[in-house]
């Protein structure tokens, strides 16, 4: 099968590589549409030890089975593979399940391919009237959808009455910002420091789009809920600021490990900070339902490519010069 390789820090090639291997209750996958996400690039640079190469990366996957459970069905595919039994998955945590495995983790291999396997319980199908490369969405917007039930359920007022930030205007930012609005949110905020994203986030959905300067220069306190898809130290300094006494910071991004959060103002303000990662099946299956009956949108904002042309989109995104919020490939 044609596969998208990553075989060293900022190389990627197509190459033949061997079919999966297809354990029994798994589903052998013909991969339609494909995203990049934020952690394929921290690979892509050779900052992820858990994706070393030479690796097929990419796990927000949609696509046709070919064989196994759900066999002929359009499917979007849920990446984290989990145990079932243990103490986070039998809670419906699985996503903190301490033997997960995740498309694009060794030992799974990724879905810049044309194959992938999969569990079965992992495929949500599709709607005839959804394209797969709407449906390959499920994945990042759900991380958002996880971030905002977490945080709205440690909100001392209703989501409906919060003033709510995002920062950061990436799919995991912008799935953030729809997935409030879609949960009831009227007042929400998207802090980008892309100007050429401005157009896609705001045909996205009815938000205010701000700059970081912008945010920056706000009076301290002004939201009651903040969600940072980005997570620098600069962008959780932000967080810090902006937060309300008694309000919550939900992290999501991924972007660095130190710095930023300024813990004497969130202890003295009693502010809550939650880390949310990726999500629970029943965020995933809701995440779905949301995309196929357009509760977030009409989700034209992503750009689709062929994957002979995603090495050419990596570099775009390296480089900045990528306007959409994301980039699906089609193998």
């Amino acid at each position: 099968m044609r596969a998208l390789v990553y075989t060293a820090p900022r190389t990627l090639v197509l190459r033949d590589e061997p079919e999966p291997k297809v354990p029994e209750g798994e589903a052998l996958v013909r991969v339609e549409a494909v995203g990049i996400c934020g952690s394929d690039m921290h690979a892509y640079l050779g900052h992820d030890e858990r994706r070393p190469a030479p690796l097929i990366l990419g796990h927000e996957a949609a696509g046709v089975v070919v064989r196994g459970p759900l066999e002929g069905k359009r499917v979007t595919v849920n990446p984290l593979a989990t145990c079932g039994k243990c103490l986070a998955c039998s809670s419906g945590r699985n996503n903190l399940c301490p033997n997960r495995q995740i498309l694009s983790m060794m030992p799974r291999q990724g879905a810049f391919a044309e194959l992938i396997a999969v569990p079965g319980e992992n495929l949500v199908e599709v709607p005839d009237n959804v394209s797969l490369a709407k449906a390959c969405l499920a994945e990042p917007l759900a991380c958002g959808w996880h971030g905002v039930r977490l945080g709205s359920a440690a909100l001392d007022i209703v989501l409906a009455d919060a003033r709510c930030l995002v920062i950061g205007g990436g799919a995991i930012g912008l799935g953030a910002a729809l997935a409030l609005k879609a949960n009831g949110a009227g007042d929400v905020t998207i802090s980008e420091a892309n100007p050429r994203r401005t157009g896609a986030l705001g045909a996205a959905g009815e938000f205010r789009i701000a700059t970081p300067d912008a945010i920056g220069a706000e009076t301290g306190g002004r939201y009651d809920l903040v969600i940072d898809g980005v997570g620098f130290a600069a962008t959780r300094a932000t967080a810090s600021k902006a937060v309300r006494p008694g309000g919550v910071i939900v992290h999501i991004g991924l972007g660095d490990a130190e710095g930023g959060l300024d813990i004497r103002r969130m202890t003295l303000q009693e502010i809550t900070f939650i880390g949310a990662y990726t999500y629970s099946p029943q965020d995933f299956r809701e995440t779905a339902a949301a995309i196929f009956d357009g509760r977030l949108g009409d989700l034209e904002w992503p750009e689709v490519r062929a994957l002979e042309h995603g090495a050419e989109a990596f570099t775009g995104i390296l480089e900045g010069r990528v306007t959409a919020p994301k980039i699906v490939l089609e193998p």
